[in-house]
């Protein structure tokens, strides 16, 4: 994602970091401008709608400019870092903006770089210094398409001089005729149209400022600003002053994390981004696409509960020395021994081609409460794991959410799901399904409770499951199986050895 100038001036865009991403926020910067920087070294740290993900740059250089100050969200493709590879020593270019109203006219500052073609150097395949294994070609070819008729990246200056043939009145800059010479469609991306949507906004009345005359996120909520209510202008009302509930909302600075916040005396709003958007989008088009089913069983635990205590007692003599032995690590087994015997419920509703499709295999998601929001990232193949690989599997994924460095690709593909509400001491929850999967289990705190045992009642650990799946490939006889067979091996761990 580079592009060179004719004054040695390389630019880094930014990459597509996790499978068709469009957008990510640069949380934190670690150059600035006139600082050397070398192939390879991490010159940002960027948050998607999946994970927090630094960025290495791709060539030697100075640095000469950032384009945005953090807590910008950025399309992918645009410039985010101009540096000089000449490998002179000349001044950098001014300090990089410090508020994202800057930001739109640092692009357009540079008239060298606007009327010189700005021709791709990505070779053919996946550029392997950046993240992961890099970045599709096709990615960087997309938006070379997207020019208007005077075959100059249009801004909102630029679009003015195609030719003036069209005898209706001048469009908005952000649209053009389509081929079929049709009325002019705006340009801009599927989630600024559902913004634009779901704010009442016409997108024909809307300038734009994104490269190529897109409209982005800012030029939407800019368009809607106006229809706020301003403030009471003083001369109104000379004699009394304005009554504090009335005062119109103050915009307070920016936290370190880039993340506009509005407040007044009796509410903060705070922009829905990242992780939080994503998570919310997902759980909206799960709950209302796939017909949610829960059941719940309390069960006896006291025996697993027993097993995990003499397992921790003498680790090395189980085979899990250095490894952490909990109850998730006995239901993780549990579920995945269920699904060997009902396997039909490990399986997704394809709805464009109208078949049930059913996995053989398991990648078993772990839901993780992260400083960022809620993430779901999973255990690949988890079904054939041995109980310390999936204790050690375990472990690596606990500790790689709380460091807030879960990868896009640990997120993907998963099956089904696990989320522990027990540690916060509730009993259960009816649990949303995980986009694309069929089930998804509950496990309520595990708590002391009088149990008939034997015929008395005895003190015994409880707990309560719950299983939501989807009612369109999963029956209740099938939903049903699943949960019971959860809950035996759980009340006798023996059934581990011979049921799996």
């Amino acid at each position: 994602m580079t592009t060179m100038t004719d004054t040695a001036l390389a630019e880094f865009k930014m990459p597509d970091v996790g499978e068709g991403l469009t957008e990510a926020e640069i949380l934190k910067w670690y150059v600035a401008p006139g600082d050397t920087v070398t192939d390879g070294q991490v010159v940002c740290e960027v948050e998607t709608a999946k994970a927090a993900v630094e960025l290495p740059i791709p060539f030697n250089g100075v640095v000469r400019e950032l384009r945005f100050p953090e807590g910008t969200t950025v399309d992918v493709g645009q410039v985010i870092i101009a540096v000089d590879v000449s490998g002179g020593a000349t001044a950098p270019a001014p300090a990089a903006a410090t508020a994202p109203e800057t930001a739109a006219p640092a692009e357009a500052s540079a008239p060298a770089q606007a009327t010189a073609p700005a021709e791709e150097t990505a070779p053919e395949g996946r550029q392997p210094v950046l993240v992961g294994y890099g970045v599709a070609a096709s990615s960087t070819k997309r938006r070379a398409r997207k020019t208007d008729a005077t075959g100059v990246n249009g801004t909102a200056e630029a679009a003015p001089a195609a030719p003036a043939a069209e005898p209706v009145p001048a469009p908005s800059p952000a649209a053009r005729p389509d081929l079929n010479g049709h009325a002019p469609r705006p340009l801009a991306k599927p989630p600024v149209r559902k913004l634009a949507k779901d704010l009442g906004v016409d997108l024909a009345t809307v300038t734009p400022s994104g490269p190529d005359g897109i409209i982005t996120r800012e030029d939407v909520h800019a368009a809607v600003a106006p229809a706020r209510p301003e403030a009471p202008a003083p001369q109104a009302a000379p004699a009394a002053p304005a009554a504090p509930a009335q005062a119109a909302p103050v915009r307070e600075p920016a936290p370190a994390t880039g993340t506009a916040v509005v407040t007044d005396a009796r509410e903060t709003r705070i922009p829905v981004k990242g992780v939080r958007k994503a998570t919310a989008q997902a759980m909206v088009g799960s709950a209302f696409s796939a017909p949610h089913v829960t059941e719940f069983v309390t069960v006896d635990v006291t025996r697993t509960m027993k097993l995990i205590e003499e397992i921790k007692r003498d680790p090395a003599e189980y085979g899990f020395e250095g490894l952490r032995v909990n109850p998730l690590l006995l239901i993780s087994k549990a579920l995945l021994v269920a699904i060997k015997r009902n396997p039909a419920v490990n399986a997704t509703w394809d709805e464009a081609n109208q078949e049930i499709v059913q996995k053989h295999y398991v990648n078993l998601g772990i839901a993780a409460a992260t400083p960022r929001g809620l993430i779901v990232p999973n255990i690949k193949d988890a079904h054939a794991k041995t109980l310390p690989e999936l204790a050690e599997s375990l472990g690596e994924l606990v500790t790689t959410a709380r460091a807030g460095k879960t990868s896009p690709g640990a997120m993907q593909g998963g099956t089904v799901t696990i989320t522990n509400v027990g540690v916060f001491g509730v009993d259960t929850g009816t649990p949303i399904l995980n986009p694309g999967e069929s089930a998804i289990l509950a496990v309520g705190s595990i708590k002391l409770q009088p149990w008939v045992h034997k015929g008395k009642v005895k003190p015994r650990q409880v707990t309560t499951l719950a299983l939501s799946f989807d009612h369109r490939l999963v029956d209740g006889e099938l939903g049903s199986k699943v949960l019971a067979d959860v809950a035996a091996i759980l009340e006798q761990p023996k059934r581990l050895m011979t049921w799996s």
